[in-house]
Parts: C-alpha cells; sequence; structure tokens
C-alpha cells in the first residue's frame, strides 16, 4: 500500500486542524516537525511513509541530537509528532505496519555542572566586601554556601538555632568565628550537620553581631537566619540576584548560578583528597550515583596525581 510522503502528511495535518481541532500555534509547530523529518526522508531517499523501518527511525532520533543540535524539549516534540503521524496513518490503513509502536526519545545527555575555580570563588567572595550592612549580608551568606555546600533553598530557610559551635551545641554568634556546624534541612525533610570553617565563622558573626538585630528590628521577628532589610526571610530569588550581582561585579559574567557555589564545593573537595562518600554526605545526596558526576569535573586532578605517583607514568 502506497503513502506518498506529501499527501500523507497533508492528511495528517488535516485531522489535527479538523478533527482534533488543536491551536494555530500547535498546529505550525506540527508543520514544523513534520517538514523536518520529511526533510530527513528525502535525504534518505525515501518517497513512501509505509516503507519506513524500525531502524531508520532510530537513525531519524539519533540525528536530531547529533547533528540539528536541538533542544531537549524540541527533540521530545519531534519524536512525539512523529510517532502520532504513523500511528494515524496505520490507524486509517494507509500504511500496514507501525514502526514508531517502540519509538523512544533519547535522554537528555547530562551536562557537566558550571565549576569556578578557586581564584574564581574568591573573587566572587570579595565583590561582597564591604561596610555595606547588605553586602555584610551577602558576604555571610556566600561564605556559608561555599563552605557548607548547601542549596540555595536549604540556606534561605535556615534558623539562626539552626548553628552550633564544633562541639554540636548550641552558642552565641559571637562564639562562631572558630567555625562550626550547621543543621541543614534538605528534600524529604532529612536532616544532616555540615561543618564550616573559619572563613565562614568570621562572616557569619560580623552578620549576625552587626547587621541581623538591625534588620529583624524593622520587621514582625522571625527565627530565619538571613533576612532582609525590612526584617522578613530573604527568599530564594532573592538570594539568587545577590549571587548574580556579585558575579558581575567580579567580571564572572552571567553563569554564575547558586548551584554554582556547590559543584565548586564538591569538586574542590574531591580535587583536595576527600573521598566520595564523604562529599555525598555533605551535599545531602541519597545516592551515591549523584555525587558520582563530580568526578567527571575532576578529571585533570585525578591526572595529576597518576603522573606524580605513577612509577611508569611518563
Amino acid at each position: 500500500m502506497s503513502a506518498k510522503i506529501a499527501e500523507a502528511t497533508a492528511k495528517f495535518i488535516q485531522h489535527l486542524a479538523i478533527e482534533r481541532n488543536i491551536s494555530k500555534n500547535t498546529l505550525l509547530a506540527y508543520r514544523a516537525d513534520l517538514e523536518a523529518y520529511t526533510a530527513w526522508l528525502a535525504q534518505q531517499q525515501i518517497t513512501d511513509l509505509g516503507e519506513v523501518t524500525k531502524q531508520q527511525l532510530s537513525e531519524f532520533v539519533v540525528s536530531l541530537s547529533e547533528t540539528q543540535k536541538l533542544s531537549q524539549a524540541s527533540i521530545t516534540r519531534r519524536v512525539s509528532t512523529v510517532r502520532n503521524l504513523h500511528r494515524f496513518l496505520y490507524r486509517e490503513g494507509i500504511i500496514e505496519n507501525y514502526p514508531a509502536a517502540a519509538l523512544k526519545t533519547p535522554k537528555p545527555v547530562k551536562r557537566l555542572p558550571k565549576t569556578l575555580s578557586i581564584t574564581q570563588v574568591e573573587a566572587l567572595l570579595d565583590a561582597c566586601r564591604s561596610d555595606d550592612p547588605v553586602q555584610i549580608r551577602n558576604l555571610a551568606l556566600l561564605e556559608l554556601l561555599y563552605a557548607s555546600g548547601m542549596r540555595i533553598s536549604e540556606a534561605v530557610n535556615l534558623d539562626v538555632d539552626d548553628l552550633f559551635d564544633g562541639a554540636g551545641d548550641t552558642v552565641d554568634a559571637s562564639q562562631l568565628a572558630a567555625g562550626g556546624f550547621i543543621k541543614v534541612t534538605g528534600k524529604g525533610s532529612k536532616q544532616r550537620y555540615v561543618p564550616f570553617g573559619g572563613y565562614a565563622g568570621e562572616a557569619l558573626v560580623a552578620y549576625l553581631v552587626r547587621i541581623r538585630p538591625q534588620f529583624v528590628l524593622k520587621g514582625k521577628g522571625t527565627p530565619a537566619l538571613f533576612v532582609g532589610p525590612r526584617g522578613a526571610r530573604m527568599s530564594r530569588q532573592m538570594a539568587w540576584l545577590v549571587i548574580k550581582a556579585a558575579a558581575e561585579r567580579a567580571g564572572l559574567g552571567t553563569e554564575v548560578s547558586p548551584h554554582s557555589l556547590r559543584h565548586s564545593f564538591a569538586t574542590h573537595l574531591l580535587n583536595g583528597g576527600a573521598d566520595l562518600r564523604t562529599v555525598q554526605e555533605l551535599l545531602g545526596h541519597a545516592s551515591v550515583t549523584t555525587t558520582q558526576i563530580y568526578t567527571h569535573v575532576s578529571v585533570e586532578a585525578l591526572r595529576d596525581h597518576y603522573i606524580n605517583s605513577h612509577p611508569r607514568a611518563l
């Protein structure tokens, strides 16, 4: 049974427009997807949709991610369009087989996280050094994010009572200059204790002793660790803007995100010799598999260790 491409796709479009009554914009998206598919078929010298095989459809999907450089959302939509086209033609009896039945959207490629060098992290932190009350708070936030690897949502949800000294006891803010622990509530309300060092400790003391009391007086009273000038808990969006502004002042560009400090924390720990299991605990990952992505970032460090350690590396 013949299913010439132009005629078959026209029937499918008509079905979408009349029987499915889809919107104009959605119909335009379908047309664009079908044009891309039929162009690919032409390159393969395929003129009849009834002759398309499962293998050819798989090759088409591969071409979407390898040669056309589409976003994952665009690939998913295009694969769905092709699957729906073949299903329609099969149900209408226009083609005798349904090769797209097992057609799957390729899994998104895992991109390596954006990681800052130690020099870039220092530049980011230095961009917040100021006598301005808001910048003193911002420095405390960024120092703690880098010192602990917390998610930004975890940081803004912290309360003052989540701070502990090195012995695990609650303390007065002025006693944290040498570092301590922070009780972090992560995904699924799971709690973990994460240490922080002297740099974050000193920044926290400066903020908690000099700035936070002034801010809290202007609000209704809150246990929140990080608050805005009007005394309310910092929002995730506000914290994101703090990082973005600091990155711009430091000349790091706009690609720096709240997760950049988390990624950098993990990578720098691994580069410094920390084991993967420890980093997993600090990050609050349920599985070490999630943490393993950072080992790819540290491949250069692994190479350096190998060259310096193996007797026949050079």
